[in-house]
C-alpha cells in the first residue's frame, strides 16, 4: 500500500492520547494514528461496528456484542436469508445484523481472508495444536 506524508493539526490533548496509545501498544505514533484513522473511517461507513484486540490482532465486531463480524457472515454465507440469520442470532437487533452485513459488503476481502483462516481449524488441527482439547477416551 502506498503512503503519503500529510501534515495535520491536532490538539495537544489528542496528541497526548495518541502518544499514550502508541506507548501502550508498542507502535510508532504514525502507525497508531493510521490504525485509529482507518478504524474511525470504517466505523463511520458501517455504524454499529467496533474494533477489539485479540490473539489474532485487531478485528471488527458488532459493537456491544463481542461477536466478530466474520462469525455472523459465516452463518449468512451458509444460507443468505435474513430470516435464517435472525433465527441464528435472536439476541441481536435488526440494526446489529445489518451492521455486520454492511461491513462485509464494504470490506469483503478482510472478512473472506478471516473465513479462509477459520476453515483451516479442523478438529484434528485443534487437537494437534491444543492437545488438552482432545476428548479423553473412556
Amino acid at each position: 500500500m502506498a503512503t503519503k506524508a500529510k501534515g495535520i493539526r491536532i490538539s495537544d490533548e489528542l496528541d497526548e492520547e495518541i502518544a499514550r496509545e502508541s506507548k501502550a501498544r508498542g507502535k510508532s505514533w504514525s502507525a497508531i494514528t493510521n490504525e485509529l484513522l482507518e478504524e474511525a473511517v470504517r466505523m463511520r461507513r458501517a455504524p454499529g461496528i467496533g474494533f477489539v484486540d485479540g490473539p489474532t490482532g485487531r478485528r471488527a465486531v458488532v459493537a456491544g456484542t463481542g461477536l466478530d463480524v466474520w462469525e455472523i457472515i459465516a452463518t449468512w454465507l451458509e444460507d443468505p436469508d435474513e430470516e435464517v440469520l435472525r433465527r441464528n442470532y435472536p439476541w441481536l437487533t435488526e440494526m446489529q445484523l445489518r451492521a455486520a452485513l454492511a461491513y462485509f459488503q464494504l470490506y469483503p476481502d478482510e472478512i473472506n481472508k478471516r473465513l479462509e483462516r477459520e476453515v483451516q481449524w479442523t478438529p484434528e488441527r485443534v487437537w494437534r495444536e491444543l492437545p488438552i482439547s482432545r476428548p479423553r477416551n473412556r
